[in-house]
């Protein structure tokens, strides 16, 4: 089969590869909708964890089952099924504590274009296909539905994890798309007041649209003073940091109020340590808590997160900035991720 892949550091083509085959519990499944990822740009050119050579990228799919293992109970060729980005081995000690995502050893679910092939292949591999794809419901578009597979859940665990309650104050840092569904996350949940933290006119326009009630442009000033004084010398409640390089973690140890949350889903490519300013932090006696995590992967979710597109509780179609139609077009949407033009948040390319 024919997939597009990362060759060296640096550098990304077309490649041969064999076809997957499916374990008893597996599936094999033939993409139907695509989606590149910032994190699919940090490994290739910025070589965010270690480097990858020959390995077929991609962790956003929606698309068809071809092929069922023995043990498979709920899927059959011909369905159409959401794969969420993280598919974690549910038998797992890590998962039966309530880690699935880190299942075998660290960030040990997140396995497309890793420990295995991703997705912007001919047809991909899903472990534990029982546990790992979710049926696509019928009202519920593939360019939607793909949304579902990373850009929803990493923005909504932001919000769970800091705990995001009705009435509060919450702040999110960087609102490409994993941001903005950081903003709707909080909405949802019932924040009051939320600033979102960008510059791009596009990203603006949707936070806006998904419950953001003030802006705050880094290139008008140190963004902590900005909130601050917005604030008239309070902290937020909560921070959710979802884009920038690990000096925002100085930021957001400014803004929020003691015994606070700051909920991290960004993905740190670069840098060796996060800074954490010593008397914005009480002096390590602030009670401040700082939590980062993957987010959640597996079915449930994937059917839940459904149900809000389902019945028209969220609405994922700003995301959609750039439509592409055919296989072939997976280089140009990865590219165009790369440069980050001014009109963009999400390319989608469906097959």
């Amino acid at each position: 089969m024919k997939g597009f892949a990362m060759l060296k550091l640096g550098e990304v083509g077309w490649i041969e590869k064999e076809k997957p085959t499916a374990g008893p519990m597996d599936a094999i499944v033939r993409p139907l909708a695509l989606s590149p990822c910032t994190s699919d740009v940090h490994t290739v050119w910025e070589s965010a964890a270690s480097e990858k050579r020959n390995i077929i990228m991609g962790h956003e799919a929606v698309g068809e089952v071809v092929e069922v293992g023995s043990l498979v109970k709920d899927f059959k060729p011909g369905d159409k099924v959401i794969v969420p980005a993280i598919t974690p081995d549910w038998g797992a000690v890590a998962s039966q504590m309530g880690y699935s995502q880190h299942s075998n050893g660290m960030l040990g679910g997140m396995k497309f274009s890793t420990s295995k092939d991703g997705v912007f292949g001919e047809f991909f591999h899903v472990n534990e296909a029982d546990g790992n794809m979710a049926i696509l419901p019928d009202n519920v578009s593939i360019e939607e539905a793909v949304m579902l597979t990373d850009m929803v859940p990493t923005g909504f665990h932001g919000a769970d994890n800091a705990e995001v309650s009705y009435g509060e104050t919450i702040a999110v840092i960087g609102i490409g798309p994993v941001g903005l569904m950081a903003v709707a996350g909080s909405n949802l949940r019932g924040a009051a007041r939320i600033f979102a933290v960008g510059s791009r006119p596009v990203c603006v326009e949707a936070a806006k649209k998904y419950g953001a009630t003030d802006i705050v442009n880094y290139k008008d000033g140190d963004i902590s003073d900005q909130i601050k004084e917005a604030m008239k010398g309070r902290g937020v409640d909560k921070v959710i940091i979802a884009g920038g390089g690990v000096e925002t973690f100085e930021q957001a140890v400014k803004i929020i109020r003691p015994a606070g949350i700051i909920s991290n889903v960004n993905y740190f490519s670069s840098g060796d340590c996060i800074k954490i300013p010593r008397v914005a932090w009480g002096l390590g006696m602030s009670h401040i808590r700082i939590i980062g995590g993957l987010m959640p992967g597996g079915r449930k979710n994937m059917e839940y997160l459904s149900n809000l597109l389902k019945y028209k509780k969220l609405d994922v179609t700003p995301l959609l900035t750039h439509r592409y139609k055919g296989f072939e077009h997976i280089e140009e949407a990865l590219l165009l991720m790369k440069n980050k033009t001014r009109d963009l948040i999400k390319p989608v390319v469906t097959i």
